[in-house]
């Protein structure tokens, strides 16, 4: 077999064609909570969104946990989409170092991989934007999305339309299949 079709078993294929709407969702190491206060979900919050920004990608949802992230985004372009693993290598370092720095453990490994998806159907991109807008609710953390800070609902609730939030929630949300047993 060569070294160019060997998929290491710990670590899933990024496959990013070109451009397009992807979902991508982080985990930590050992599903480990590193991010367990206000500040630290802060922290990472604000490290996805500058990164994100930085490399020309437009997130449209997202829900930052203790041990684990999601969110939806707009590659910016092929180039911006082949980036995708340098992008997210830098806010885990940056959200690693934070942390490690706060708990005094330098070095520690904090973050274990990310996978991602591209949503090419607009009935799977609007389900998996429901599904991370309701994403805090379904860990049991609120009883409301809108009332968790590290997530997009809020910002949904706001800002989109009566008609788009009542179009969102009439996509059923418990069966799709989404890396999420955090």
């Amino acid at each position: 077999m060569s070294a160019e079709s060997f998929q290491w078993p710990h670590a899933p294929p990024h496959f990013l064609a070109g451009p397009g709407t992807f979902m991508l969702t982080g985990a930590t190491y050992g599903k480990e909570h590193y991010f367990r206060s206000r500040k630290r979900l802060r922290t990472l919050t604000e490290c996805i969104h500058r990164e994100a920004n930085n490399y020309g990608w437009r997130l449209e949802a997202w829900a930052v946990f203790s041990n684990h992230y999601h969110w939806i985004g707009q590659a910016p372009d092929k180039e911006g989409a082949s980036r995708l693993s340098e992008m997210i290598a830098k806010v885990h370092r940056q959200s690693a170092i934070s942390v490690n720095e706060l708990d005094d453990t330098p070095g520690r490994h904090v973050w274990h991989n990310y996978y991602e998806s591209t949503l090419s159907f607009q009935r799977s991109y609007l389900a998996r934007l429901h599904y991370v807008s309701q994403n805090p609710v379904r860990h049991g953390l609120v009883l409301r999305s809108e009332v968790y800070p590290w997530c997009s609902a809020g910002w949904l609730e706001k800002h989109a339309t009566a008609g788009f939030r009542k179009t969102l929630a009439s996509f059923k949300i418990d069966r799709l299949r989404v890396m999420d047993d955090f």
